[in-house]
């Protein structure tokens, strides 16, 4: 009898009796890893716009306009699509919506090496690109976040979104290169290849939730079950939404996140390049310069994360805004033909700033809005790229119109100066884990 309830014991729970991460590495450490280079591997075609609008316009005879609109229908579905991927996540799983949006954002770039009208670059690059690349926007990197970390969230999150600048660097001197000595189309078809190449990976090594490998989230005491898949995924968004409106904290996280995406995306991913030619730049210097960028994204980013798990997210966003804005006033004057100190100043400092405001922005998010936190931050991301799909067009037109980018330079700093404001009028909330949008209202 005693032999046989010593045996039994070991039994009991069997799952927290293999403790992977007691003495290793923890698994959550390794799906973060697959995310960063999956992310990485997506950025080709943000790294892309940019490039095309002076090839396309020279063959096609498009205006800068009408490139623009297709560059802001690509980052307004990127944004828009972001809180029903969420939700499809959730339904379906992290593997298959991602491994599904990366087939399609190779089928969209691929299929532009034979189009002959502005309506087929509308179709490929601004509906298929934007639908796969929402599909995979940063409710990616949150979903991951959210189920596989309890502790570092700031930190992992700051590493995830800096993905995206770490494959701009890695892409861009690359795309650049190709554009200039081979034209636009090779290096359409390189951004299809990169998508596809990442597909594997994802299918492979990702995994949905911990408990499918028999472990605990990272940091968490005790062991999370995985939750049944949610039905209705577009229905759970839109009724997200609609709770998510009726706070306060939601329209100023989505008015300075709109303004977020014009200063950034909107302008100087897709402008910068075309405005530096302006000044006689060289096309590959240019874009060298933006990858740049990239470099100490990556390094402003991970310390914002960093600094969002010690500091006031809310006070982050503010200096964040403020610095973006003085920044991007200073531009019109530093633009020329050679590269010469100030513009590298001026990159190191940009480069900083770029996309730092994600990790307060999220953790704002998760402050509010719980368990819902995820999806409330894809729509936070849709007003992103919604503000990048405006300046990505307006812009276009003001080069159109006033032959140069100066006002929309000084306008992008003006709206950054707004967007510093509107940080500090968010109030604090003390975290509420597992509560529904509609009770925080």
């Amino acid at each position: 009898m005693t032999q046989t309830t010593e045996a039994a014991a070991p039994v009991e729970d069997p799952r927290p009796a293999r403790p992977f991460g007691a003495h290793r590495i923890h698994r959550a450490w390794f799906v973060a890893a697959v995310t960063f280079v999956t992310i990485i591997g997506a950025a080709a075609f943000r790294s892309l716009p940019g490039l095309l609008i002076d090839p396309l316009h020279q063959e096609f005879h498009w205006s800068r306009g009408t490139i623009g609109a297709a560059v802001s229908v690509n980052l307004a579905l990127y944004g828009l699509t972001a809180p029903f991927a969420a939700a499809l996540m959730d339904r379906f799983g992290i593997r298959r919506v991602v491994a599904v949006a990366l087939t399609v954002i190779a089928l969209g770039s691929g299929l532009t090496v034979w189009m002959t009208a502005a309506w087929q670059l509308l179709l490929c690059w601004g509906l298929l690109v934007g639908l796969g690349s929402g599909s995979m926007a940063l409710a990616f990197a949150a979903t991951v976040t959210n189920r596989w970390f309890t502790e570092r969230k700031g930190l992992v999150t700051g590493i995830l979104t800096a993905a995206s600048a770490s494959g701009q660097l890695i892409f861009l001197p690359v795309l650049s290169w190709i554009v200039e000595e081979h034209d636009w189309r090779p290096a359409a078809v390189t951004v299809s290849l990169a998508a596809l190449a990442v597909v594997p990976f994802v299918w492979l090594l990702l995994r949905d939730h911990p408990a499918d490998v028999g472990q605990k989230p990272y940091g968490a005491t005790e062991f999370v079950p995985k939750p049944e898949p949610v039905p209705g995924a577009a229905r759970r968004a839109v009724t997200v939404l609609l709770s998510a409106v009726r706070t306060g904290p939601f329209w100023l996280l989505a008015g300075t996140f709109a303004i977020c995406g014009a200063s950034t995306n909107g302008l100087v991913q897709t402008h910068f390049v075309p405005a530096a030619h302006d000044h006689g730049m060289p096309v590959t210097a240019a874009a060298s310069l933006l990858a740049v960028i990239g470099v100490f994204d990556v390094v402003g980013t991970v310390a914002s994360g960093w600094f969002t798990d010690r500091f006031e997210p809310r006070r982050l966003l503010a200096v964040y805004y403020a610095l973006r804005g003085i920044s991007l006033l200073f531009l019109p004057m530093l633009l020329a033909a050679s590269v010469h100190p100030p513009m590298i100043f001026f990159i190191v400092f940009y480069g900083l700033d770029w996309v730092a405001t994600v990790p307060p922005t999220l953790a704002l998010c998760r402050e509010h809005y719980g368990e819902d936190s995820a999806i409330v931050f894809g729509w936070v991301l849709a007003s992103h790229q919604v503000g990048a799909a405006l300046v990505a067009f307006l812009g276009g037109v003001a080069r159109d119109t006033f032959g140069s980018y100066d006002v929309v330079w000084y306008a992008s700093g003006a709206l950054c100066a707004a967007a510093a404001l509107m940080a500090l009028v968010i109030r604090r909330r003390r975290p509420v884990t597992g509560a529904p949008a509609a009770a925080l209202a």
